[in-house]
């Protein structure tokens, strides 16, 4: 299977991804485009989503998963990001490094299972490796078991764990894949990109 993909430019890709985010019931919050903008406008970043015919109507084609990236820096004035930075501190090394947060992603439910979210990873470090990146890292909680063993399968590998005090479901785990070319060799999905500009 083939799996088609697109790469946004920030201010398209900032509102389909406000449109796809209400296709996600497991959200609490949904992004807007505003913070999706905010958030990328002065630093690397991709914005990639993945699109597939709906079962009952093969001439449509609708968005499934989507994946939204971007740089890491040691300094951050963002407070969310310094204070993701001063959690990494031990774990990740961002001297002379370019670092790629995976911030948000997700697949619809009834295309989960079929390798978007893969396909959409593969490309993400294929666009990483490219643009000189070191690392990526990636962020969810301790529940989210269906993210947890897909991102096993990709080969993330834990870097912290910080239980939660009430419910340890809701811990968050970070994760870590380093990037080099012997990654790229092990890619298995067939993909096709096209940018919008």
């Amino acid at each position: 299977m083939e799996y088609h993909i697109r790469q946004y430019e920030l201010q398209e890709g900032a509102l389909e991804i406000e449109y796809i985010e209400e296709y996600f019931g497991e959200f609490a919050r949904r992004k807007t485009s505003k913070e999706v903008v905010d958030r990328l406008a002065d630093r690397d970043h991709q914005i990639l989503m993945a699109e597939a015919p709906l079962s009952d109507d093969l001439s449509t084609v609708v968005p499934v998963a989507y994946k939204v990236s971007h740089e890491l820096r040691f300094k951050e004035s963002d407070p969310k990001l310094a204070d993701l930075v001063l959690r990494l501190g031990n774990c990740v090394s961002f001297s002379g490094r370019k670092v790629l947060y995976s911030w948000i992603g997700g697949t619809r439910r009834d295309w989960r299972g079929q390798g978007f979210f893969r396909a959409l990873t593969e490309e993400q470090e294929a666009w990483a490796h490219d643009n000189g990146f070191d690392e990526i890292i990636v962020k969810t909680k301790n529940k989210l078991y269906g993210m947890r063993g897909t991102l096993d399968h990709l080969e993330f590998n834990v870097i912290k764990f910080e239980p939660d005090t009430r419910d340890n479901r809701e811990a968050k785990v970070y994760l870590s894949k380093s990037l080099g070319l012997e990654v790229l060799d092990r890619h298995r999905s067939q993909r096709s990109v096209i940018h919008t500009s």
